[in-house]
């Protein structure tokens, strides 16, 4: 028989014994397999310098590896653009896709850690819904995550992360990532 108990994340066992319910109680679901939850978060970093080193999109994925602790893919071009210098198969940016336990985590990170570090803040805009449930913001900087070590950091990179949930409205979404603790600017 196995005595270790297997590790949940801390936000998916709030969703599981809370949110869920709550929000099955507060919108008349008939079971909590109806409420909306998260699917995945993916994290977009675009390296527009890379095109002059290649060094640079590496240490990029390396910075975003670390952030997510899942390792990034080097995004490059399909196609030349000769107005930005671009030529096909160069490197252009990097992205991760979190799925389950890590996404509950970054997340969690992310919220508790990472925008309070974020100077003069005052909340993310509620506009930035696609219309189908998936929320877009920016970081302009990877250094408000504890992970990354200001001394190693060359250049300050933004990315741009998009969180997706199994919502059908805009207003649905809202509430599960207002419940998860997501700091929304008022209007």
């Amino acid at each position: 028989m196995n005595t270790e108990a297997k590790y949940i994340p801390r936000l998916l066992q709030i969703y599981r014994g809370e949110i869920a319910p709550e929000m099955c109680k507060a919108f008349d679901h008939k079971n909590t397999l109806a409420v909306p939850k998260l699917v995945k978060i993916s994290i977009n970093m675009g390296v527009g310098e890379a095109t002059a080193d290649a060094k640079i999109a590496e240490k990029a994925a390396e910075e975003l590896a670390t952030l997510s602790g899942q390792k990034a893919k080097i995004c490059r071009a399909r196609k030349p653009i000769s107005n930005f210098k671009v030529k096909k198969g160069q490197a252009i940016g990097c992205c991760v896709t979190l799925r389950r336990y890590r996404m509950y985590e970054f997340l969690d990170r992310l919220i508790t850690v990472a925008i309070p570090r974020i100077r003069d803040f005052r909340g993310f805009s509620p506009q930035s819904f696609d219309g189908r449930g998936n929320y877009n913001f920016g970081l302009s900087e990877q250094t408000v995550f504890p992970e990354i070590d200001l001394d190693k950091v060359s250049r300050t990179k933004g990315m741009t992360i998009t969180i997706h949930t199994t919502a059908h409205t805009d207003q649905d979404a809202r509430d599960l990532l207002t419940a998860f603790g997501f700091p929304f600017r008022r209007q």
